[in-house]
């Protein structure tokens, strides 16, 4: 008999729509809080927050001492195999199912 792989050896999604699911469930997230739900750290967030910025995805607006996101929902997906789809549709179909 075979044994199955761990189930924390790889995942469906990456890192980077965990942190966007995150954000699009809860704008005002802290990076310790994003990195909480998402299980990496605080640093691994940060970089992915400033990767998603860069590539518009992201606006990050400072609200007093917080940051407050928004997602452009209306960016392509990044891969070729989905640049047909919104990132949007993507956020819709997860903040369903973990709502």
């Amino acid at each position: 008999m075979t044994e199955a792989p761990p189930a924390t050896s790889w995942t469906f999604l990456t890192n980077h729509a965990h942190v966007l699911l995150a954000i699009a469930t809860e704008p005002d997230l802290r990076v310790r809080d994003i990195a909480g739900r998402v299980g990496i750290t605080e640093r691994a967030v940060q970089r992915i927050v400033t990767e998603l910025q860069a590539a518009g995805y992201l606006e990050i607006v400072r609200e007093g001492r917080r940051n407050h996101y928004r997602i452009d929902e209306s960016k392509p997906m990044r891969h070729p195999a989905e640049e047909h789809h919104r990132v949007g549709e993507l956020l819709e179909v997860l903040r369903h199912r973990s709502g």
